[in-house]
């Protein structure tokens, strides 16, 4: 009988040291699949070496359009000791970005309907009077009017 506990301690041992051999080998193949897996997802999406890939991604996300810089700017000048919560300014963002696609539609239809090819200030200012209501339209008219004889000016 003690042969065999000596063949099952030899036996254990030997067992033991291919299955700690074998699950870092095998630990090693999965990150090594996963590791070319990663590159190839990530070359055609970005390209370039790999800092740049971490650049090129950040700058992606962070790409998106937002009038959120704008609003706080004027948020500042007319009440420079107000702030605004991230949730608020979501919602402003949403709004405007609302108000931008009615007025531009609206713009679009006004000069398909004088079959016209180009959207001029023309198009917005009447777009702007027809979807904005009363008072607001009067002083985003004249806003407008003098953005657009800065910019000529200039």
């Amino acid at each position: 009988m003690a042969p065999k506990k000596d063949e099952k301690t030899a036996s254990q041992p030997a067992d033991a040291e291919p299955k700690a051999e074998a699950k870092p080998k095998e630990t090693k193949v999965k990150k090594e699949k996963k590791a070319p897996a990663k590159k190839a997802a990530k070359e055609p999406a970005a390209g370039g070496e790999e800092g740049d890939k971490k650049a090129k991604k950040k700058t992606k996300v962070s790409k998106s359009e937002t009038y959120k810089l704008y609003i706080y700017k004027v948020l500042k000048q007319v009440h420079p000791d107000t702030g605004i919560s991230s949730k608020a300014m979501s919602i402003m963002n949403s709004f405007i970005n609302d108000i931008f696609e009615k007025v531009a539609t609206e713009a679009s239809r006004l000069s398909r309907y004088n079959k016209k090819p180009t959207v001029t200030s023309r198009e917005i200012q009447t777009a702007v009077r027809l979807v904005l209501p009363g008072e607001l339209a009067k002083h985003a008219v004249s806003e407008g009017t003098k953005a657009v004889t800065k910019f000529t000016s200039a």
